[in-house]
């Protein structure tokens, strides 16, 4: 299989594995509109299918909702390992 992180994680639901709340955002406003849901710190990442996103900038803590926009758009369209 080649699955994204949000992709593994709705298997992993469907085998009754205990996985940490969250949705995939298309864009800036979707990803707060998450955050406010989900409430506290939450973790923004990059979907893509390669190792290393964290080190390349692809994943990023967020502690409010407004916040969570502004790193949504920094992660968003960047190049990781040449993967968009």
């Amino acid at each position: 299989m080649d699955l994204t992180e949000y992709q593994g994680k709705q298997v992993f639901r469907e085998f009754g594995i205990p996985v940490p709340d969250g949705k995939p955002a298309s864009g800036p406003a979707k990803a707060q509109q998450i955050a406010e849901k989900l409430g506290g710190t939450v973790v923004v990442k990059a979907q893509v299918k390669v190792g290393g996103r964290g080190k390349a900038g692809g994943v990023k803590l967020a502690q409010t909702p407004a916040e969570t926009a502004e790193v949504a758009k920094q992660i968003i369209g960047m190049d990781i390992k040449g993967r968009f």
